[in-house]
């Protein structure tokens, strides 16, 4: 016995490794088989079996099925008005069955003139589930850029009543970009910018580029303008707060800014605050002596040059620029100054004759009607009369001259002949400060139009 232990005692001493790794097999498999006879818990189907039956009292449910019943709910419908719509007719279009509503629009004088007689404008209703007409509301802008007007008929019982409301504008911001194929105008409507922003565009840039005749294909711009919204419908142009014109390689830029240095004058001065101004990102004001153009936007049919008269027959000196135009385009001083004469002239027919400083005249002629009277002071831009073909005209258009000391003048190159006006040295760190965001604005801008242009 004693010999025994003693070889089992050398025999873990030499294989102490391969004799604990044996162990461990015996005991895992003893430990394995002793779970996997481990006994489970009762079968199911041998439990027994109780059934509980209870009562169970409903909740009390005619007062929720009344109410239901009993509801009532508004409707909101949006709708655009017609020139040919009747009362009847715009509350069809509303889904409104409510002949008290039809009478007050066909009797009431304010509903009449401007609900019925304009076209374009949106109307909101307010109705019943019954489809009876509650409220009623219009709005559209006015040359205030401040404030909208509201056109408000309610009921009242049976009654109706209807009054006009002044109410702020809300302003927001948008940006658009866009590629000269043809012109600025349908570059413009390509891109689904209003009118408005691309004649402020073109004045904005006028002493720099003219846009009758300098515009090439694959010039591009962008811009960022307000949008004036009434009761969260955009119903109005708002001013361009920055923009960048490419024509033919260059860029021009230009932001919108209150110099506080000008502001501050004025108001000493008159106690009236003016408006701001363009300026280039360097700080030059774009605003010049002169607009490059009487019109905001033409064709120019006859330049500064030797020409062919068409109703004398000869070739005569052309002493300034003709612009074809529809009858009645607007016709706009092109700087500040007083009216000279404003009446019937020879062959000129209609005509209004401006001086401004330093001995310049213009003159613009052949107009369907005249705005102004003699001694009248304009302004820069003011609308002066409208395109006609009085006088010596083979059609409509606006013959415009520019003369100094009585000397005759090309038109097309004043602008860019007259000077513009720095800031203030007070101003140029606000400024400088508002350039540098608009010029990152800007490029984005331009970023988006060149890809979606690619």
């Amino acid at each position: 016995m004693q010999l025994g232990q003693q070889r089992l005692l050398a025999t873990l001493v030499q294989h102490p490794k391969r004799i604990a790794g044996t162990l461990a097999v015996l005991l895992l498999g003893t430990g394995v088989t002793a779970f996997g006879v481990a006994p489970l818990a009762p079968d199911a189907s041998d439990l027994p079996v109780r059934q509980i039956v209870e009562v169970v009292q409903p909740l009390p449910s005619q007062a929720q099925v009344d109410a239901l019943l009993d509801y009532q709910f508004n409707l909101f419908r949006t709708e655009i008005t017609r020139s040919t719509d009747t009362a009847e007719t715009l509350l069809r279009r509303l889904n409104i069955d409510d002949a008290d509503a039809a009478a007050f629009l066909r009797s009431d004088s304010i509903a009449r003139t401007l609900l019925l007689s304009r076209a374009g404008r949106t109307v909101t209703a307010e109705t019943s589930d019954d489809q009876r007409l509650l409220k009623l509301s219009m709005r559209w802008a006015t040359e205030d850029d401040t404030q909208f007007k509201r056109l408000v008929i309610a009921r009242n019982g049976k009654a109706f009543s209807s009054r006009i409301e002044s109410a702020p504008y809300s302003i927001s911001t948008r940006m658009a970009s866009g590629n000269i194929k043809s012109s600025l105008f349908a570059a413009t409507d390509d891109a689904n910018i209003p009118d408005a922003v691309a004649s402020q565009i073109a004045n904005i840039f006028s002493g720099d580029i003219d846009f009758h005749r300098s515009l090439r294909k694959g010039d591009r711009f962008s811009v960022f303008y307000e949008t004036l919204e009434a009761d969260g419908e955009a119903i109005k142009t708002g001013k361009v707060l920055s923009t960048e014109f490419i024509n033919n390689g260059k860029a021009y830029q230009a932001m919108w800014f209150n110099d506080p240095a000008q502001v501050a004058s004025a108001v000493k001065a008159s106690n009236k605050a003016p408006k701001g101004s363009y300026y280039s990102l360097d700080g030059q004001s774009l605003r010049k002596a002169y607009l490059a153009s009487p019109m905001e936007f033409s064709r120019m049919s006859s330049g500064f040059k030797m020409r062919f008269h068409p109703i004398l027959q000869t070739w005569r000196a052309h002493l300034g620029v003709d612009y074809a135009a529809p009858t009645g385009t607007a016709v706009r001083s092109i700087g500040d100054g007083v009216v000279d004469f404003a009446g019937v002239q020879n062959g000129f027919g209609n005509v209004v004759f401006i001086n401004h400083k330093s001995g310049h005249t213009t003159v613009y002629a052949h107009l369907s009607r005249i705005n102004v009277q003699r001694g009248a002071r304009v302004s820069q831009g003011q609308n002066i009369g409208a395109v006609g073909s009085t006088g010596w005209a083979t059609g409509p258009h606006l013959h415009f001259e520019f003369r100094v000391n009585g000397k005759h003048q090309d038109p097309t190159l004043l602008a860019q002949r007259s000077e513009t006006v720095p800031l203030t040295a007070s101003s140029m760190p606000a400024f400088k400060q508002l350039a540098g965001t608009v010029r990152q604005q800007l490029q984005i801008a331009s970023t988006i139009g060149q890809s979606r242009a690619e």
